[in-house]
């Protein structure tokens, strides 16, 4: 009875404030959740019932942005098949989704200074074929014969604030042979996607100690490109980015090899690091 009595108590969603239906609720770490707010959480989202009412709100705040984004995004270059990569070069992002229209259901913009790698495979998938006897008993040949099928996966490893990983097979119809023409294509897919989602070259140091030079004070440049005055991204979710300490002997001026990590004592001159010697 305690159970049914739970099942049919009137919930409140905490994200929306609207009436949670029969069967309809999310469970929250503090609170619950309706299947209408749950349904534009990232399909990334790595652990909800986890996640308390405010790390959801904030979630989405970053997911009605990022659907603004989308719905202005116009790609220039589409890669894939079934699941495909739609890159925008005037935004410098890019989009992984499998739907057709690919505006509708939001997917995860991702700046393309932010992919750490993207690789690709093939696998090889090997399965017997079989005959049928007089009696109609499915046999085995004599030998074995097989069929082989082949697989094209790509995966990457991007810098998001709540997933790493992103990969999905570039091939709908798997070739029999790797000497077909539809072994090549995907091969040759599979390499100008690598090609296109390399990471940039990183900004040499001159440019980027003259680019923090030039920002508002407060401020802060995100990876993906926006400029910030709070902790965190309003364009990405990545967090403000937590200044190193740095040390230098302020009796001699001798420096550590790591900056941030300096011995007790200065090999120099003995003296004591401490507070008085941050650079």
């Amino acid at each position: 009875m305690g159970l049914l009595g739970n099942l049919f108590d009137r919930k409140i969603c905490d994200i929306c404030g609207e009436e949670i239906r029969l069967l309809g609720n999310r469970k929250l770490e503090d609170g619950n959740m309706c299947k209408n707010c749950a349904s534009k959480l990232s399909v990334h989202y790595p652990d909800r019932r986890g996640s308390t009412v405010g790390e959801i709100k904030e979630h989405l705040a970053i997911r009605e942005a990022n659907a603004r984004e989308i719905a202005e995004m116009h790609p220039t270059r589409v890669f894939g098949n079934g699941t495909r990569i739609y890159i925008d070069d005037s935004l410098g992002k890019f989009c992984v989704t499998s739907h057709k229209d690919f505006r509708a259901f939001n997917p995860d913009l991702i700046p393309l200074a932010n992919v750490m790698t993207c690789e690709w495979d093939v696998k090889e998938h090997k399965s017997e074929l079989y005959d049928r006897d007089k009696e109609g008993k499915r046999v085995s040949f004599d030998p074995p014969r097989f069929e082989t099928k082949y697989e094209f996966d790509i995966s990457m490893k991007v810098d998001m604030p709540w997933f790493s990983d992103i990969s999905f097979e570039l091939s709908t119809d798997r070739p029999k042979h790797r000497f077909e023409p539809q072994y090549r294509e995907y091969e040759r897919q599979a390499k100008e996607i690598c090609e296109a989602m390399k990471p940039a070259p990183e900004t040499e140091a001159g440019d980027a100690a003259n680019t923090a030079a030039n920002l508002p004070e407060g401020s802060w440049m995100c990876s993906c490109g926006s400029l910030n005055q709070g902790n965190f991204c309003p364009n990405c979710g990545a967090a403000k980015p937590v200044a190193r300490k740095a040390f230098r002997c302020s009796r001699c001026g001798w420096t550590p090899e790591d900056p941030a990590n300096p011995p007790k004592f200065c090999p120099n001159c003995g003296d004591p690091f401490g507070d008085e010697d941050r650079a």
